[in-house]
């Protein structure tokens, strides 16, 4: 089989190197020739585990290859992915599909043959009919058909979610579609994938309610840890005690700064005004995005208090600063909140982070960037993680107290623990767990 990618963003390059790994033909497109050319010679835009190795493989096979010709790419191709940018639109929060319907018109001028033209990109419902009403229009003899296959990948794995998913959705009415779907991912009923079969509306809406309710459930536990604090409970132990209910499940439970990335914050937000919209609000999600957008700038509140109530003049180490770890995605990430925050109150920041140092320097004017974590501790008055990288969990805990001025640490990840932290002479705090007393060791 032969596909074509529309965009090689994080979406499209995971899936096309994946597709390609499966044996189909694939062609990645882009518009951005820089990106193409260093595709070609290698190079992978975006940090995710493993995917350089994937692609330089299928590469050297002959089933992956990179361009910028649409018509290239869609020659002899049973199904056509759009997988573009559908980033928050500005001034009312609906995801903007100018790109998508700006590819479905180019995808019509190059339609020869019969073609599943498939929405890859998050959207909203009734997106999947209005790009094929635009193909109709642009091209009235195309042979086509719409189906919509939204992606549940994390960053950072993707892709073993793509390799081994939960599930594949697949949204369309023409039983042909169907089956040309069916085919790509005919490798992983080897492995007894269940594949769901909708409505283009349902498939699309299925998309946004999975964000969106993972994004509620983040934020509920970030509630309960707060009133943990209040209460003197401790928010792990009550994460497995009800993780432990196959009802509730225990993953997503994970109290932090609040939830950010490319899909969350944009999906919620963009569910919200479709419901909004057809008279239908979601009123539990838009607490959700309220709540979350706050939660983000009260961290910065939560270091000022364990600096004594002040950093003006002090140096804040911060290890972390992209959304999670093994990423170099720095979108919506709590950092964007808390570093200017830290700033504003006087701090100087000096921060490092394994992947995403490049991107934030854009973002994050005026820190200082270190070339490791003890770089940027050295000299700081606290240090604060606001990233759970591999490489923080397991810090000499000797070597950052002498590295600091005084040994303190606002741990927003929870990474390390309470009583083994008061032991190591550090004055301590995380999320939503008891506070162990300090001893001078």
């Amino acid at each position: 089989m032969r596909i074509a990618m529309i965009g090689t963003g994080y979406v499209g390059l995971v899936s096309g190197a994946c597709f390609s790994e499966f044996g189909v033909h694939v062609t990645c497109v882009d518009k951005d020739a820089s990106k193409i050319e260093r595709l070609k010679r290698g190079e992978i835009p975006i940090y995710e585990p493993g995917l350089d190795e994937l692609v330089a493989r299928n590469v050297a096979a002959g089933r992956l290859s990179f361009t910028l010709d649409l018509k290239e790419a869609m020659a002899g191709a049973d199904a056509v992915f759009i997988a573009v940018g559908t980033p928050t639109r500005r001034g009312d929060g609906h995801a903007d599909l100018s790109y998508v319907y700006a590819a479905a018109e180019e995808i019509a001028a190059n339609l020869d043959h019969y073609t599943v033209v498939v929405n890859k990109s998050t959207v909203p419902v009734g997106t999947g009919r209005e790009v094929k009403a635009i193909i109709s229009r642009t091209n009235p003899n195309a042979d086509f058909d719409v189906a919509s296959n939204p992606e549940f990948l994390r960053e950072g794995s993707a892709i073993g979610d793509f390799m081994r998913p939960d599930r594949v959705v697949i949204g369309t009415s023409s039983e042909r579609a169907a089956e040309v779907m069916r085919r790509l991912y005919r490798p992983l009923y080897l492995i007894e994938t269940p594949i769901v079969l909708t409505s283009l509306e349902t498939a699309e809406l299925t998309k946004y309610a999975a964000n969106t309710f993972l994004a509620a459930k983040i934020t509920f536990i970030n509630e309960i840890a707060d009133l943990c604090e209040k209460v003197g409970a401790n928010v792990h132990d009550v994460a497995r005690g009800i993780g432990l209910d196959g009802r509730i499940g225990k993953k997503f439970l994970h109290p932090g700064p609040g939830y950010g990335g490319s899909c969350f914050p944009k999906d919620t937000l963009a569910l919200v005004r479709t419901a909004q919209q057809v008279g239908s609000p979601l009123r539990i999600i838009e607490t959700v995005v309220d709540i979350n957008d706050k939660r983000k700038k009260q961290m910065a509140e939560r270091i000022v208090a364990a600096c004594g109530g002040s950093v003006s003049g002090k140096t804040v180490g911060v290890l972390g600063v992209t959304f999670k770890p093994n990423t170099d995605d720095m979108r919506d990430a709590p950092s964007l909140d808390i570093v200017p925050a830290l700033q504003a109150a006087g701090a100087i920041v000096r921060a490092f982070d394994p992947a995403g140092m490049h991107e934030a320097e854009k973002l994050l004017p005026g820190v200082v960037w270190a070339k490791d974590a003890y770089g940027a501790l050295d000299g700081a008055d606290c240090v604060a993680i606001l990233t759970e990288w591999n490489e923080f969990r397991a810090l000499d805990l000797k070597r950052v107290k002498t590295l600091l001025k005084e040994p303190v640490m606002v741990d927003l990840r929870n990474v390390y623990n309470p009583g083994d932290m008061a032991a190591a002479g550090f004055a301590y705090s995380s999320i939503g767990r008891p506070t162990a007393p300090s001893q001078n060791v």
